[in-house]
């Protein structure tokens, strides 16, 4: 669908052909429509699917027909984390510039001058609040923001909120709401606590769901089957042989994450971490070290597995499995965004993590290839999904941070030989 085929203001058309935006996504196509008419939405999208501007231009289409309070803030949109707050505030400033609305972005990790700037904003009245919880929280509790009139209130990445323990924090600045605020919630995923929220928050929503896109076959899949205790030394190996440059290695434990980074640094590697116990200004630092490429591999907890827009990944590891296969998807999709298009993506499954890996692979509908590790390395477990689940069999290998790693021989056969590059795209064909 075209935008001009939508219920939108001329200046908003106006803004979207300024920037050579013509056709919806199936997000937005869905989503804009009953936004316009004043209902509340509840929808499931990934990173990528173009849901920002699912949101964002009903909203400034609205605002931009004047009737709202120019003193007061009229729409709030919630995000979980400083730079993606930042990346909805530069994409509101794209599709307002013919619009004569205001925004204010409002986090923390900042000093007290900025602190100063953001509540000079949120006391002027901005017409729209992007915050991140804690910090709008904060607003509140220092008596310098009103939202009594707010007319818009926006829920982004609201699983991510909820994961990173902001639940109360978004109950109370919903307390704060007018009971007529039309409140528009996105999740990519849909656990219990995210229907409890909507059930709580939401007045007779539209639901739009848009299903999770497969990775593309430009991401080349792989999977080593191994002890927990080979995977250090296999990864070691794997480096040795490909020479890591833009590389992220992701773990679902930040304590991991911490001691996966110091050991590849004692081991020569140009590495940093990026987890959530690091300040607001160490994380920028780390994520501008990395995308101007003075770190060659960032290990990171799912903090940068969404939101985060890197053209140039050339290799994403999964030191272990993620919980949902959905964030699986998300952290491979970090790859081949660049513009020849390809990326690999290799997985690390321990005995424990098989069934959870299986689960990965049915949701793709495809057997992902298992890299042989070489017998020099020590035995390996067998991949048994459905026998292993939640303990080990058979004998582990004796001192595995001490033997010999799997061998790829170069950067192409550690990914896989060329023929292993077809079997494996093609067994999800």
């Amino acid at each position: 669908m075209r935008f001009d085929e939508l219920n939108l203001e001329n200046a908003i058309l106006d803004g979207l052909y300024a920037m050579h935006f013509e056709e919806t996504t199936p997000i937005q196509e869905l989503s804009i429509p009953p936004i316009l008419e004043g209902k509340d939405i509840m929808g499931f999208a990934q990173t990528g699917s173009g849901k920002t501007a699912a949101y964002v231009l009903p909203v400034l289409n609205e605002l931009s027909k004047g009737g709202y309070p120019s003193d007061a803030i009229n729409a709030v949109i919630m995000s979980p984390t400083r730079e993606l707050a930042q990346q909805i505030d530069q994409q509101i400033e794209g599709f307002s510039y013919y619009v004569p609305v205001s925004a204010v972005a409002v986090y923390g990790g900042t000093d007290g001058i900025a602190y100063s700037q953001q509540e000079r904003g949120l006391r002027m009245g901005a017409d729209i609040v992007i915050a991140t919880p804690g910090r709008l929280l904060s607003h509140l509790n220092m008596g310098s923001v009103d939202l009594s009139k707010v007319s818009f209130f926006i829920l982004d990445e609201a699983d991510r909120m909820l994961d990173m323990g902001f639940s109360d924090d978004i109950m109370q600045i919903y307390r704060h709401l007018p009971s007529n605020c039309q409140i528009i919630m996105f999740s990519a995923t849909m656990p219990p606590k995210i229907k409890k929220l909507a059930q709580a928050i939401l007045k007779d929503p539209v639901e739009v769901k848009i299903a999770i896109a497969r990775p593309p076959d430009a991401i080349l899949q792989s999977a080593y089957i191994c002890y927990e205790s080979q995977k250090l030394p296999v990864l070691r190996n794997l480096f040795k042989e490909s020479n890591p440059q833009r590389v992220i290695v992701f773990s679902s434990s930040k304590m991991k994450v911490k001691e996966l980074a110091v050991t590849l640094r004692n081991m020569g590697f140009n590495v940093r971490a990026m987890h959530s116990d690091l300040e607001q200004a160490e994380r920028e630092q780390v994520m501008k070290d990395f995308k101007n490429k003075h770190t060659d591999i960032l290990v990171a907890t799912d903090v940068v597995s969404r939101g985060i827009d890197i053209t140039d990944i050339s290799l994403i590891v999964n030191y272990d499995i993620p919980h949902d296969p959905e964030d699986y998807v998300h952290r491979i999709g970090r790859t081949a965004r660049g513009t020849n298009g390809e990326g690999v993506a290799i997985t690390f499954v321990g005995v424990d993590e098989q069934s959870r890996f299986k689960g990965i692979e049915t949701f793709l509908g495809k057997t992902i290839y298992k890299i042989p590790i070489d017998p020099s390395f020590g035995e390996v477990p067998a991949y048994e999904p459905d026998k292993n689940r939640g303990h080990a069999r058979g004998r582990k290998p004796g001192n595995a941070h001490g033997a010999k790693t799997a061998r790829p021989g170069n950067r192409n056969s550690s990914h896989a030989s060329s023929n292993e590059r077809r079997n494996s795209r093609n067994s999800g064909r």
